[in-house]
This record gives C-alpha cells, structure tokens and sequence, in this order.
C-alpha cells in the first residue's frame, strides 16, 4: 500500500482497528451503537521534533485516547492523524 505524502513531525497515521459489530453474547450491533475503537496499526510515522523524539515505528499497535487526532479518508480507506503525545500506550 502506498500512502501519498509523510505524516509532519510528531505526527503518525493509524489504521484504526474495526468496532466491535457484535457482543460478546451474540447480539449483533448496529452502527449507531458501536463503540469506538482506540486500538490501531500504525500505517506511517513524521520525524522527529525538535524537543521530542519519536519513539513509535511503522507496524506498532498502539492505543490512544477516544477523542483523538483527525479522520482522514485516503484511497478509500479511513486512517487517524493524531500526535504521538496522544498515544497512551504501544501494544
């Protein structure tokens, strides 16, 4: 897959994991209802910044926070621009 451009510094582009279209107990979820995901796989990452390295690489899982980054729509896809603070933790 190829991505037009580079994230900027500090920032990555994620591919956030799919909801949950489904309970636990069977009961399928319509799309209303769906809990957004914050699990995702990290598809591009900028440089460094200045006061801040960048400690996430291509192909990490990360979890980030509910309300994080942008959604982007690319080559029909949908992705999340977020910073690299906004990351909670790297699965």
């Amino acid at each position: 897959m190829t991505i037009i451009g580079k994230p900027l510094a500090g920032k990555i582009l994620i591919e956030p994991k799919k909801a949950e279209e489904k309970t636990v107990s069977g009961i399928y979820l319509p799309e209303s209802a769906q809990e957004k995901p914050q699990t995702g796989k990290v598809i591009a990452v900028g440089s460094d910044k200045v006061d801040e390295k960048m400690e996430i690489k291509v192909d990490d899982t990360v979890l980030y926070g509910k309300y994080s980054g942008t959604e982007v729509k690319l080559n029909e896809k949908n992705y999340l621009v977020l910073s690299q603070s906004d990351v909670l933790l790297i699965l």
